[in-house]
């Protein structure tokens, strides 16, 4: 199945792709587990990935790390500029609020952009994240900065009870995995039709590069079945 393949090759450190809805982005997205991110998992994202990279992370560690969502953030300022307020009006033509917060860069990389320093990056917070009851707020204060190159998705609360976008279906994969959970996301883009990737070529390269590719229904049907038990 490939739900348990997904979950097998995450603990494993490989990548997994995760097709969120038809009627939502329908973009796949290349996912590894943070914790087991290195450089050429991000030379790898860029290459064959080519959107966004992010890392997503459970809402009751962002909380406990203080972060806010970017949304939330650019409306306060409308108190300071008025501008500020008109930018967030509105919701997505997906459906709902985007999930960023800051951006963050570990304090010993040197850009911040390079395969190695995003690594670097996303591995350290992974830790964070892990030791988050055991001195990782404390780690996260002293270790990064902001803003970075590499930008923190928050998870909603109730993950899939209250959102079903790839921050949520990627955290919760890893909480079925049983990992720290902190997912380094990047969306699949076509070069030929300069748009996102088709679920079609999707499965041709997971086919090709051995990769499992798990649908949102998967996963929403295990979130289903958790809550019902």
């Amino acid at each position: 199945m490939p739900l348990t393949e997904a979950i097998e090759a995450l603990k494993a450190g490989r990548f997994v792709l995760v097709h969120d809805d038809k009627g939502r982005e329908n973009e796949i997205d290349m996912v590894v587990a943070a914790e087991h991110v290195t450089p050429a998992h991000i030379a790898a994202m860029r290459q064959d990935a080519g959107g966004l990279l992010c890392l997503a992370i459970a809402n009751e560690v962002t909380t406990k790390l203080g972060l806010v969502y970017m949304h939330d953030m650019i409306a306060s300022m409308g108190k300071v500029n008025p501008v500020f307020s008109r930018l967030v009006e509105g919701r997505a033509a997906y459906g709902d609020k985007p999930s960023f917060s800051i951006s963050v860069n570990h304090r010993n990389t040197f850009t911040g952009i390079t395969d190695q320093d995003r690594a670097l990056t996303i591995s350290e917070m992974a830790k964070v994240c892990k030791r988050i009851d055991n001195g990782g707020i404390e780690e996260f204060a002293r270790n990064f900065r902001a803003p970075g190159h590499v930008p923190v998705l928050i998870a909603a609360r109730n993950l899939l009870s209250d959102r079903n976008g790839h921050t949520e279906l990627c955290v919760y994969l890893m909480k079925l995995a049983n990992m720290t959970p902190a997912v380094a996301i990047c969306e699949m883009m076509d070069s030929q039709t300069h748009r996102a990737l088709s679920i079609e070529k999707a499965l041709a390269y997971a086919k090709k590069s051995g990769m499992p590719l798990v649908e949102a229904s998967e996963l929403k049907e295990a979130h289903q079945r958790a809550k019902v038990a």
